[in-house]
């Protein structure tokens, strides 16, 4: 006899697929056709309001806890889960972030990310970061709202990474104040922290996109805390102490 809640997760995996696919074919409309006439404000708070739209696509409900920026320049330091979270970052307040080179060249995601203003850093490359920090450092004097992952990569969900404390530097330069801000997925029905999303170790990028389509109705919660400002710390002082406030705020 077959599992009904296995052929429930395929139905809501298929369903949400469909949605999914929908809304990806309107954003890269969007992207060709409208962007070119917008002003760059217009085409950031398109960006928040497509992010928006995607999330219950994929059966996901924002939920943000704290104050986000209003208005830059400020850098957002965040842990680092999953594909959705630069979505879920999207949805509760626009802002340009600083991507690995790969994401450059996978198909869609690059003239989406593109069109979001996106950053991108060879992270093994040292030259390469001196130019994200000039980049970046430049992009605060601006007042832009920045946004990293100083993990570098995706963590389980278990005990984060050690905080790379390169780009804090570019902060420093631009004099411009850190907030810290903590992610977390939750199942909706039981409460307890869910996998489905993470993307992490030797997990497949397929196979955590399709444990999200199929898991049950999802919580994508963002807890932002305060503005920091460096105060005489260098950047490693500084990037220590802001994992410590990461991991307060991820468990909120």
């Amino acid at each position: 006899m077959a599992d009904p809640q296995a052929g429930g997760a395929w139905g809501r995996a298929g369903w949400r697929l469909v949605r999914l696919a929908g809304h990806l074919l309107h954003g890269l409309w969007t992207i060709v056709w409208r962007f070119p006439r917008l002003s760059m404000e217009q085409r950031n708070a398109l960006v928040q309001a497509w992010a928006r739209g995607l999330l219950p696509r994929l059966g996901v409900q924002l939920q943000v806890q704290g104050t986000p920026p209003l208005n830059g320049p400020v850098l957002l330091v965040a842990n680092h889960l999953s594909w959705l979270d630069i979505p879920v970052l999207h949805a509760a307040r626009h802002c340009r972030f600083i991507s690995k080179s790969d994401v450059a060249s996978w198909p869609v995601v690059a003239m989406l990310a593109r069109a979001a203003g996106t950053l991108f850093i060879d992270r093994n490359s040292r030259r390469d970061t001196l130019r994200m920090v000039k980049t970046m450092a430049d992009a605060l004097a601006q007042r832009d709202v920045l946004a990293v992952f100083p993990e570098g990569t995706t963590s389980d969900g278990g005990e984060m990474l050690p905080f790379r404390p390169n780009l804090i530097e570019a902060a420093i330069q631009a004099g411009a104040p850190i907030q810290p801000l903590g992610l977390r997925f939750i199942d909706a029905a039981s409460g307890v922290d869910s996998t489905a999303p993470v993307y992490a170790g030797d997990t497949m990028l397929l196979t955590s996109v399709w444990r999200t389509l199929s898991a049950p109705a999802l919580i994508a919660r963002v807890t932002y805390g305060a503005p920091q400002t460096a105060q005489g710390r260098d950047r490693r002082t500084w990037a220590r102490d802001l994992q410590a406030e990461v991991e307060l705020l991820r468990h909120s």
